[in-house]
């Protein structure tokens, strides 16, 4: 049986007890594989694990049940121009072998051919015009074991699929971003990073603010970010790290004062220069650079983690409602993936410059 056959690459739709139907795959020359999932068994090319809300480098976060498939999908690329990249739902395992057990959702389309759905789905969501200054969210599809595009299913794991899609494709552009419930993964391109902010360019940015000598409105000490690997470790706060009133965008130093919880002394503080209350937190660079949609300077903050790029990168992401789990779909931070307020997701930095 084709199951059983290590060299031959092959997809298993178990109907019933008593009846399987096996797809066999043939090679091809002109195209490479590479495969996703939670899995850490060979033919998994990039393992993935589940995304913690928050979550910093070096933390150690126990995961009751990961959502995300072992075998989660499969990305073919061509390997001649212009490098066409088609995204599948499952992926084959050890054995060469997909499976797809009988409470899967499965179904023969009317040309003959079987097809089928992971139990918690594969989601791509295209940007419309590009992943770029004037980019807009698409709309949330689902990708089929043979690639079709079908609309979101009634719950993540139902057995029933949504409608297909025939004007759509399962090839990524850059900007898709691949839902595999659990982690949410952006795909760019090579042309797309070409044109994004280098660690360079974010480092110049960064020195470029603390060149401007920003100050605390209050205590008039110079306020300066941090380094860009201190950002990305996200550990230890320094003496001028700047923080922010999220809910009036203001930027000071950290004092202990103001708060109107005793519990959470930071999730109701009132600003000193406007009076109004909010969250106040620490202010970090987002340090990826493939999250910015322009190489504009860092002047907004989501809400409420604190983290900082340029305008248009924190607007486009505050657009974009990110699949959460296997039933919601909430907007989030592309650093930390912390959650957006439901108000508005960012906030305006003010900057006080230093005084003459």
């Amino acid at each position: 049986m084709a199951v059983n056959c290590k060299g031959q690459h092959s997809i298993s739709y178990t109907l019933s007890r008593h009846q399987t139907v096996v797809v066999e795959y043939s090679h091809d020359k002109d195209t490479d594989m590479f495969q996703i999932g939670r899995s850490t068994e060979n033919p998994i090319d990039f393992v993935v694990t589940d995304t913690v809300a928050g979550g910093q480098d070096g933390e150690e976060t126990q995961i009751t049940q990961s959502t995300i498939s072992r075998f989660a999908c499969r990305v073919v690329c061509e390997r001649n121009p212009p490098y066409t990249a088609r995204i599948y739902a499952a992926g084959f395992d050890s054995s060469k072998n997909i499976f797809l057990g009988e409470k899967a959702a499965k179904w023969k389309n009317p040309d003959g051919h079987m097809d089928g759905l992971t139990t918690n789905g594969v989601l791509v969501m295209h940007p419309k015009g590009g992943f770029m200054e004037e980019s807009k969210p698409g709309v949330w599809r689902e990708i089929s074991v043979c690639g079709d595009v079908y609309s979101l299913r009634e719950t993540r794991s139902a057995q029933t699929p949504g409608k297909l899609v025939e004007n759509e494709s399962n090839i990524l552009q850059d900007g898709s971003l691949v839902d595999l419930c659990g982690a949410t993964m952006l795909w760019r391109t090579a042309e797309g990073l070409f044109h994004t902010p280098t660690q360079k360019h974010l480092e110049a940015l960064r020195q470029e603010i603390n060149a401007a000598r920003p100050q605390c409105p209050v205590g008039l000490n110079t306020l300066a970010f941090p380094s860009m690997q201190r950002s990305r470790a996200f550990s230890s706060l320094e003496d001028k790290q700047p923080w922010v009133y999220l809910a009036c965008g203001h930027v000071h130093g950290y004092h202990n004062w103001g708060h109107r919880s005793e519990r959470e002394p930071n999730t109701q503080r009132e600003c000193p220069m406007c009076r109004v209350v909010g969250p106040y937190v620490p202010l970090w660079l987002g340090c990826e650079p493939a999250f910015y949609v322009d190489t504009g300077a860092p002047t907004h903050a989501f809400v409420p983690c604190g983290h900082v790029c340029s305008e248009k990168s924190v607007k486009y992401w505050a657009e974009i409602p990110l699949p959460h789990g296997t039933h919601a779909f909430h907007a989030a931070c592309p650093f930390c993936a912390t959650q957006l307020s439901s108000s508005q997701g960012w906030s305006k930095l003010i900057f006080q410059g230093p005084v003459d």
